[in-house]
């Protein structure tokens, strides 16, 4: 597991890639995060109603801070079921 020195400095990063493209280009960010992005209602307007998880972890709080920080947003078009919404579980 990374410690939280590494993640701030991998989300740093990332912000200081997001702010060095130019702003007519789309931005994607495709990854593997580690997040669990829960049903809260304070994350709604960011990811939608649409979440597999109830409670969100710590990286998913990450995650849903920069996407809200760098004007993102984390939506689907067509709402998938529940078996489309992870790929893997352990």
């Amino acid at each position: 597991m990374k410690s939280d020195d590494s993640k701030d400095s991998f989300y740093e990063e990332l912000v200081y890639l997001f702010e060095h493209f130019p702003r007519y280009h789309m931005k994607s960010l495709l990854g593997d995060f580690n997040v669990n992005v829960g049903g809260e209602n304070i994350f709604k307007l960011t990811i939608g109603n649409e979440s597999l998880h109830q409670d969100s972890n710590a990286n998913g709080v990450r995650i849903v801070n920069f996407v809200t920080s760098e004007n993102l947003v984390k939506r689907t078009m067509f709402p998938p079921r529940n078996i489309h919404k992870y790929t893997w579980t352990s």
